[in-house]
């Protein structure tokens, strides 16, 4: 890393300047060549991490751009409702998909950045993970979902979520999940535990899904959660679901939301 060499290079410095010119002694001249260090880390980190966060509101800001965009437009199909739902459904894919490329371009800018910030190159994986998965670019997803940072629980549940896809053994899967409870918070659990039970049902392990619920809810009180713990403990599987979650749920693209067409009422006279 170029910001080490640098840093070892000042402090190598002022340890001489300190020794040999000043005559200061082993012990200030060490301390000199600590602060040295210390000092340059600091000041430098500081710097790099405001243009870092620039570029990175940039990205947010496109993709906040975006979705206000769409949530327009919806709005406007709730007066003047379109054609047919599958054409709506393409238009906002189609829109989606022109911010998202947009966001991942301005992420490349990243790139800049890569001999001075050790996880820049992780942080760059992990939002072109989200923004491929966005746009249901699986290949793309698969690409730099290995490189990217596992600290949101989402990032575990479209893991686990994709491998199900894939068609992974569901114990493989169950490897993720476990690493996603360990680390979760009161409540970040929800969408990985709802996937979990989700694929343990799927697969026929009801009982697994049961004790699975019961250790989420130990660390939640998510509604959707109880119920389908109350269902399974019922033994009435087919009332299993996870449409509480809402776009959460729908977005991990595992079912599709259930919509309706809403037709004009006629009016007899």
């Amino acid at each position: 890393m170029i910001t080490m060499i640098i840093s070892f290079a000042l402090s190598g410095g002022a340890f001489s300047a300190a020794y040999f010119a000043a005559d200061w002694g082993a012990g200030w001249s060490i301390a000199c060549a600590i602060l040295a260090f210390l000092a340059f880390q600091i000041v430098f980190g500081m710097k790099m991490r405001k243009k870092i966060m620039a570029d990175m509101m940039r990205v947010q800001e496109i993709m906040l751009e975006g979705q206000k965009a769409l949530q327009a437009k919806m709005q406007r199909w709730q007066i003047r409702p379109p054609g047919s739902i599958q054409a709506a459904q393409r238009e906002i894919e189609q829109d989606t998909r022109a911010f998202v490329m947009k966001a991942i371009e301005e992420t490349d800018r990243l790139k800049r950045y890569r001999l001075w910030v050790p996880l820049i190159d992780k942080q760059m994986a992990t939002a072109k993970a989200q923004f491929y998965w966005m746009i249901k670019d699986f290949a793309k997803f698969d690409e730099f979902i290995p490189m990217a940072l596992m600290a949101d629980p989402v990032m575990y549940a479209m893991r686990m979520a994709r491998m199900h896809m894939l068609g992974k053994p569901v114990e493989e899967i169950g490897k993720i999940y476990a690493k996603s409870a360990r680390r979760a918070r009161y409540n970040a659990n929800v969408v990985p535990a709802a996937c979990w039970s989700w694929i343990l049902v799927k697969a026929g392990r009801t009982d697994d899904a049961f004790k699975a619920l019961g250790e989420a809810l130990k660390k939640s009180d998510d509604e959707t959660l109880k119920r389908n713990y109350e269902a399974l403990m019922n033994n009435r599987a087919a009332q299993f679901t996870n449409s509480g979650l809402g776009d959460k749920w729908y977005a991990l693209f595992l079912e599709e939301p259930k919509i309706r067409m809403q037709r004009p009422r006629q009016v007899y006279r």
